[in-house]
């Protein structure tokens, strides 16, 4: 290290002076000043830490320890990939005396995997990219000074495993608890490899797959004291692609999680708030006393398409509509279908209003007295907007050929170990070490892997 600051001091000084003598002649230049400064900065880091790795090194080299058990072979260049930019420096080479083995020390004692590029904070900060864009930005935003391919970034997500949740000590106590199910079609390039697409009867390609959101949370709050913004309060995220009896796995996990985090038996009421489709509402029959209800979307929608044709009367007619379904009344409900068929004029308009109708009445809501408190009612919930705010976080991968992820969807993806990759860190369920590094997140369940002692 020492020889690094005493060439910075010989060149490096100079060279900021140089740049603030240009910038005093020249104010407005702002942007070359201020790159000339970070690149005088980096320049000087990436030459310490070149200088640190080497003194290891040769630490090893000389140490007495070592010569007991290993012999020197020979020095080789070596290039890692940091959040600053590429160091190459040498290291060595080692045999051992006893079986025989080769073996780079530094690498040992530094944790490096024989043939790794990466650094951890290159790492993290191209994982913490790669789950809010593109493969492609993530490689680019990896190191200041340097990008990987987007197929690299691909092969670290695909390799991240996620440790289990470990459960608390204590469970929370809450009187609601409120779970949202949503879903989003993403378009693939490719299944498995590219090409494997096959086309329908229409000549289109069947590339479309279904990526399943469920996130659970204890109600909402503002933002802000004044805020007129608002967030839910401790949600947990789910999702992933779920085909047939994955489904019961899916629900099982959301399961298992309320049963570790919270006394479910002082739990008054737990809402599930969605559109009412089949995989969801296989999740009432698989979480016991969980009460279904439309969310507020999709009831506005279906009392939009239920009284689009009674123009000047639509208000008036979803005045009466709304009321009935406040007051839990279906034969009330059923009596102001029955008025709003009878304006129908045609057979389509008859049929649009028979399915608007009982699509409601396959899912009626709740009765008054088991609305939530503090204003919250499961109504008032739309898990269509979460899925798009959270899944569509992915729109970067677009076009690139990267996968669905799990937790994220929309894009152009192939299908592969990607959609149970890259959601969990991105919705920070089970973040790896690396990504929790360096978005200063802290899951205690998160423990850093051990790494191997060092045997020289």
């Amino acid at each position: 290290m020492v020889s690094s600051i005493q060439q910075f001091g010989e060149s490096g000084i100079k060279n900021l002076s140089d740049l603030i003598e240009n910038y005093m002649k020249d104010p407005t230049d702002i942007a070359s000043f201020v790159s000339g400064v970070r690149d005088e900065v980096i320049k000087l880091g990436l030459n310490i830490i070149k200088e640190t790795f080497e003194d290891c090194d040769t630490m090893l080299r000389e140490s007495a320890r070592r010569k007991l058990n290993w012999q020197i072979v020979k020095r080789d260049k070596k290039t890692l990939t940091t959040s600053i930019g590429d160091v190459t420096f040498n290291k060595t080479l080692f045999k051992s005396k006893q079986g025989g083995d080769s073996c780079y020390l530094l690498d040992r004692i530094m944790g490096i995997e024989p043939h790794e590029r990466l650094t951890e904070d290159a790492e993290a900060q191209m994982l913490k990219e790669a789950v809010q864009t593109s493969y492609r930005k993530a490689g680019e935003e990896t190191s200041l000074m340097s990008n990987v391919c987007k197929e690299t970034v691909m092969n670290k997500l695909h390799a991240l495993k996620f440790p289990k949740a470990s459960k608390p000590a204590e469970k929370k106590v809450v009187d609601y608890l409120y779970i949202d199910a949503d879903e989003d079609h993403v378009s693939l390039q490719f299944k498995e490899q590219k090409g494997d697409l096959e086309k329908g009867e229409n000549g289109w390609k069947n590339n479309c797959v279904l990526v399943k959101l469920v996130y659970v949370y204890e109600g909402v709050e503002p933002e802000a004291p004044r805020s007129k913004r608002h967030r839910l309060v401790n949600p947990h995220y789910f999702s992933g692609v779920y085909n047939g009896a994955d489904n019961q796995r899916l629900w099982d996990e959301v399961y298992e999680y309320l049963d570790s985090y919270y006394d479910l038996s002082k739990v008054k009421k737990i809402y599930l708030n969605a559109d009412g489709g089949g995989w969801i509402q296989a999740g009432v029959k698989r979480i016991s006393g969980v009460t279904s209800v439309l969310d507020e979307f999709h009831l506005s929608k279906y009392m939009l398409k239920l009284t689009s044709h009674m123009l000047d009367s639509a208000e008036d007619a979803r005045k009466e509509l709304y009321a009935a379904l406040k007051e839990g009344k279906k034969a009330e409900f059923r009596r102001v279908v029955e008025k709003i068929d009878g304006c129908a004029q045609n057979d389509a308009t008859k049929k649009r209003v028979a399915e608007s109708s009982n699509y409601i009445l396959s899912n009626w809501a709740v009765k008054p007295d088991e609305f939530a408190p503090d204003g919250l009612e499961p109504y008032r919930c739309r898990p269509d907007g979460a899925s798009e705010s959270v899944l569509l976080e992915q729109r970067g991968h677009a076009g690139t050929g990267e996968e669905p992820v799990r937790g994220t969807a929309c894009g152009r993806w192939s299908r592969g170990r990607g959609s149970e990759q890259c959601g969990d860190a991105g919705m920070g369920k089970e973040a790896p070490e690396r990504h929790r590094k360096i978005c200063g997140q802290h899951h205690p369940q998160c423990q850093p892997a051990d790494k191997e002692e060092s045997r020289i």
